[in-house]
């Protein structure tokens, strides 16, 4: 099918206009990490990045990946909050940050997620491991499954806690689909946790590694890592009204550090850039011909909440081009394909959807059917 041009490139939503002078957009802060990324949740635009595909070792962000699992267990019935499970030697004996659980002592999965969310508690992750997998290892199985699935192709898995190992990394950019990911897909249970400042358990209080939760009242998660190799390193996410921000900072030197720098690249973000929602999901944008159908147009829309992340004061000088896939033919299913939006900002693409079928339209009668096929000889 050709794609025919319903509205040229010069065309504007009703909010837009050509008026405006392009801004002035302030240059990435310089960050002493080894690699960063910061990407806007809503619009999954990546703002300011820095070696964001070098390979690193993930240390405790590794525990992103274990929560996100384990909420997928919650979530399917495999697990429940209040199931007891056993804690194994190897559990007990490792190495690492702890929570203190005990081999003789009852704890529950929602004991087991604190003590891993907020304490970092390297036992807590392989119980929980073995709790969804019967071992660590299956359960590594099933990170890399999962990691595949959500486009993290630059990253291996070996365990749930992060221990170094050589077969064990990822990148900055992976983590902040990791991150983003969690966020979407599990929104209550990271509500419910990852703000969480500090935790009891075995009469051992601990905080939240997280400096940020008390120094941004912005910030509401999410994880830090720590290993001899990997240096300091954190993720986090911040909203500030309906925008919300995930840096990703690895390879810094000290706790410190990885706060301060972490804040400069979130206060970057929300200083330059601004996230506005476009069009809603299944909110009608245009109306298109169709053929050989009981409906002879159809409204399109996009799937999802469509948002777009600019540089402050540029909004106003985005262009929109709207294609479709020319003719339409009934039967068209409800979600189908057929079409595209795209932005422009001084004639460049910054952003592509595709439009889908806002409903299902039946394919018409007999005489219906061969009036349009008549009247598609003369299009």
């Amino acid at each position: 099918m050709r794609l025919l041009t319903l509205f040229s490139a010069s065309v504007l939503l009703a909010f837009f206009s050509t008026t405006t002078l392009a801004a002035e957009v302030a240059p990435a802060p310089v960050l002493a990490a080894k690699a960063y990324l910061l990407r806007d949740f809503n619009s999954n635009k990546i703002i300011a990045r820095q070696t964001d595909e070098m390979r690193v070792e993930p240390a405790s962000l590794t525990k992103l990946m274990t929560a996100y699992l384990v909420f997928k267990a919650l979530k399917n019935g495999h697990l429940q909050l209040t199931q007891v499970l056993p804690v194994s030697v190897k559990a007990w004996k490792v190495e690492g940050s702890k929570m203190f659980i005990e081999p003789n002592k009852p704890v529950i999965v929602d004991e087991l997620l604190h003590g891993m969310i907020i304490q970092s508690g390297n036992d807590a992750s392989i119980t929980l491991a073995e709790g969804v997998a019967s071992s660590e290892e299956l359960f590594a199985q099933m990170m890399n499954k999962e990691a595949a699935n959500l486009g993290m192709s630059k990253t291996h898995f070996m365990n749930a806690t992060g221990l170094p190992d050589t077969q064990h990394f990822t990148t900055a950019y992976d983590l902040s689909l990791l991150a983003a990911a969690l966020i979407r897909d599990f929104p209550d249970q990271y509500k419910r946790l990852y703000a969480i400042k500090e935790y009891t358990y075995n009469n051992i209080t601990q905080p939240n590694r997280n400096r940020l939760l008390w120094l941004d009242p912005y910030v509401d998660g999410m994880k830090t890592g720590h290993t001899e190799s990997a240096g300091y390193c954190l993720v986090t996410s911040a909203k500030r009204g309906a925008t919300r921000l995930i840096s990703v900072v690895l390879g810094t030197t000290s706790e410190t550090a990885r706060a301060i720098e972490s804040q400069k690249l979130l206060n970057y973000g929300f200083q330059f850039y601004e996230s506005n929602l476009v069009y809603k999901r299944n909110q009608a944008i245009n109306s298109l011909k169709v053929w050989k159908g009981q409906d002879s147009t159809l409204a399109t829309t996009v799937a999802n909440d469509l948002y777009l992340t600019l540089p402050k004061g540029e909004y106003m000088r985005v262009k929109v081009k709207i294609s479709s896939k020319q003719p339409l033919i009934a039967p068209i299913n409800a979600g189908q394909e057929i079409g595209a939006i795209q932005f422009f900002l001084d004639d460049k693409i910054i952003d592509e959807r595709k439009l889908v079928a806002a409903k299902k339209v039946e394919v018409a009668g007999l005489f219906g059917r061969m009036w349009d096929g008549i009247k598609l000889k003369f299009e």
